[in-house]
This record gives C-alpha cells, structure tokens and sequence, in this order.
C-alpha cells in the first residue's frame, strides 16, 4: 500500500477529532493499520471465526477460488467505522458496519459508541462549492494535465507566398501591354501648334474629374478642398474599418466607400468627356457630337 502524505494524515486525524473519532497513534485511539501487528490464533478459539483468519489461497489459484468477502479487502478498519459512522449520522439509524480486514479488529461495542458520537457532532463546515465535502483521492501529477495547444491561424508569409504571386502579375500585365501597343497604333494628333487653341480644350482623361469640378465651383473648393478631403477619407480608412474578413460580403463598410469613390469620379469623367462642347459647354453627344480625342 502507498505511503500517504503526512498532510492528509492530519488532515485525516483532524477530521475525526471533529466527529469524535478515536484518532491512531494517539492516547485511546487504535494503532494504525498498517503498524497493528498481526494476531496469532489462539488455541481455544471459537468455531465460528473471522475469514479474515483463513489461510490466504494459493498464488496460481484461480480468481473464483479466492475469497471475495471482508478478507479480501484492503480498506483500513477506521475509515470503514468512519464511513459507517457517517451513514448513520446522515440516515439517522444504525447502519451495519462492515468487518474489518487484515490484522485490524473494529468491536461492535465501539462502532455503535462512534455512531452516537458523530449524531451528535455537529455538522462539519469544510464543505466545497455546492456544498459537497471535497476529499482528496488521488495526487494528479504536473505532467498528465492536459496542455492547451495554440490555434492554428489563417496566415501565410509574405515571401514567397505574396510575392511570387504579384511578381507573376506584373509580368503578365508587362507582357499584355508590350502586345497591345506592338499591335495597336496609338491615336496620336498632329503636332501642336501654339497659335491655334483648339476648342474645346480638355485635359487627359484621368484629369477631366478634377477640370468638370473646376466648372461647378471655385478653384480654391473644387482644386485643393474636395480633393483633400477624399484623399483624407480614403487614408483613414483602414483606421476606421477595422474589420479582419476576406469575404466582399463581410466587407460592407470598404466596399461601400470605394464604390461612392469610383462612382463620383466616373460620373464627373464621362460628363466630361461626352457631354462638353465648344467653350465646354454642356452639349447632347447623339444631337452635336463628341468633341473628345485620346
């Protein structure tokens, strides 16, 4: 049997001293089991003695030929008189106390006398939560508790992961556009000449927002303050939406701010482009034509 920590055996001894218990070791109280010396049988001993005083079976014996009963129990006799003391002080009559095996001897005369004493203890207090009594079984070992692991995250490295892909990106666009303007021959006017203005005059293409806007308001408003602000907005951006999602419909915020972005510039280029005349004024392109060149 294993050797108990002497911890539990105060705990242990304290525990009784509550319900009245003789404690082992101490003045009245019986020795422990495992140092209670063995009794020999003695010679005019009754007929009907224990079983505990048969002679144990055989080492290859098969298991149905050993005893199942008391004899072959390891529990020590104090915690069976505890346990039987603790059923009666609960069930409120005597509950029968079982026979003690082994070397150890629990009388009736003082099983019947623990079971009075802890009726009328009263009740203990060391109770854990929910009120049940917590009684340590076992020491658990530092290295059986079960480790908790990391979760695994949705993340790859930049290199090579990233960068493979946009340098293959790039070289595909290099190569479409090296295509496109072999085949292709640009649109290009005559040379300029500088004593003709050409009417209407328009800027490029990816400026034709920024001059629609200078038509409409002031060029302090349309030049620096709407364009500042938009810049402002689209920086800060990332700051407001916080959100972590890949999906477009878990995105709603980002979508919908770089949609009234392509939209507001589209709108402004296209009327722009189509819809101003000589003196870039607002004209009809089915009815006067388109005056934009690339």
């Amino acid at each position: 049997m294993p050797e108990v920590p002497e911890h539990l055996l105060r705990r242990s001894a304290e525990r009784r001293r509550a319900l009245g218990l003789p404690v082992p070791g101490e003045e009245g109280g019986d020795p422990p089991a495992e140092e209670a010396p063995p009794e020999a049988p003695a010679a005019g001993a009754p007929a009907d003695a224990p079983a505990a005083e048969a002679p144990a079976p055989a080492e290859g014996a098969a298991p149905e030929a050993r005893p199942t009963g008391d004899a072959d129990s390891k529990i020590p006799a104090h915690l069976l008189a505890r346990s039987a003391a603790r059923r009666a002080a609960k069930g409120g009559g005597d509950a029968p106390a079982p026979a003690a095996g082994g070397g150890a001897k629990a009388p009736a005369a003082a099983g019947g006398r623990a079971a009075a004493t802890a009726t009328a203890a009263p009740p203990s207090t060391a109770t854990g939560p929910g009120g049940h009594t917590q009684r340590l079984l076992t020491v658990v070992k530092a290295g059986s508790i079960q480790q908790t692991r990391a979760e695994a995250q949705d993340k790859v490295h930049v290199w090579p992961h990233l960068l493979v892909g946009e340098f293959v990106a790039m070289l595909s666009l290099m190569a479409l556009v090296t295509i496109f303007s072999a085949l292709v021959r640009a649109p290009l006017l005559e040379q300029a000449n500088f004593n003709q203005t050409p009417n209407p005059s328009k800027a490029p293409w990816y400026f034709l927002g920024l001059q629609e806007l200078l038509t409409i308001w002031h060029p302090m408003v349309a030049g620096v303050t709407i364009p500042g602000m938009g810049l402002i907005v689209l920086m800060m951006a990332p700051y407001i939406d916080k959100n972590p999602a890949t999906k477009p419909s878990d995105r709603k915020f980002a979508i919908c701010l770089f949609t009234i972005f392509v939209m507001f510039w589209s709108v402004l280029v296209i009327i722009g482009s189509f819809f101003r005349g000589p003196g870039f004024n607002f004209v009809y392109p089915w009815k006067a034509g388109t005056f934009f060149d690339l």
